[in-house]
């Protein structure tokens, strides 16, 4: 494909090669890092930001360094309307959508259940599911134009533990998107469209620098069969795998990626 690699190593696949793709969230942590796979394989990408647009710009600059193509689009997913607009910009610029990688997200702050206020719980989902939802409502018709598509969410174990101290919204946001995948995955397949959930564990990023204190990741690190936490470009290849043809049977499912912290 005449790319150079600009990420760590990823599972090379071919017919990712002039695909067309959005991640968003991704100027940081696993977006980031998904965006750097995209590329590496021949996609075209198209890179979401909210602040962070001297880390966007700087990704942008690597990726088209290593020979990849990359465009920038910027939006507070929390807003209303915005996810629509920074779909569609996208679709634009990429000349159309072929995979939306539904990375962006946060807890926001940790906040113990009895404090949670509505304005609180609003500002959780409007990121983590309602951007969700309508990116999803917005990328689909993009993606019938060629014939066909894949989503990819991304989840959290704590959607599926309940999650730690302080971020039970969060957890509640993100097994949302757990089911929710298995309803869109129904729904969309007849449309060509797949959708799947890649749920991180404990993966070395930004994320835990702003929310989790060292002692704390000292001892998740310690709960970690693996005996460390994960890195990006691990949660990256899996994304990559399943918006890949090599995944053309894969629906409706949520893979877990952390370590054997949490075995299914």
């Amino acid at each position: 494909m005449g790319h150079m690699a600009v990420g760590a190593a990823v599972l090379k696949i071919d017919d990712l090669d002039g695909r067309l793709v959005l991640v968003t969230g991704a100027s940081t942590g696993i977006g980031a890092a998904v965006s750097r796979a995209f590329a590496d394989q021949g996609a075209r990408v198209a890179i979401h930001y909210c602040d962070s647009s001297d880390a966007a710009r700087e990704l942008q600059a690597q990726i088209g360094k290593a020979g990849g193509k990359a465009i920038l689009v910027q939006g507070d997913l929390s807003q209303p309307g915005v996810a629509k607009r920074v779909v569609e910009e996208s679709a634009e610029a990429l000349g159309g959508l072929d995979a939306l990688i539904n990375n962006a997200g946060s807890l926001i702050v940790r906040r113990p259940f009895l404090e949670m206020d509505d304005a609180f719980v609003d500002s959780v989902f409007d990121l983590n599911v309602r951007a969700v939802m309508t990116a999803v409502q917005t990328a689909v018709p993009h993606m019938e134009r060629r014939s066909g598509g894949a989503i990819i969410n991304v989840g959290s174990i704590a959607g599926i533990d309940g999650g730690g101290p302080g971020t039970g919204m969060y957890g509640a946001s993100k097994a949302f998107i757990h089911n929710l995948t298995r309803h869109l995955a129904r729904e969309l397949a007849a449309r060509n469209i797949r959708v799947n959930t890649v749920s991180p564990g404990v993966i070395d990023t930004p994320y835990h620098e702003t929310f989790t204190t060292p002692e704390v990741m000292d001892s998740l690190r310690k709960a970690i069969p693996t005996g460390r936490e994960g890195r990006p470009d691990e949660v990256a290849s899996v994304i990559a795998f399943l918006a890949s043809d090599v995944a053309s049977y894969l629906c409706g499912e949520t893979i877990e990626v952390n370590g054997g912290l949490l075995m299914d």
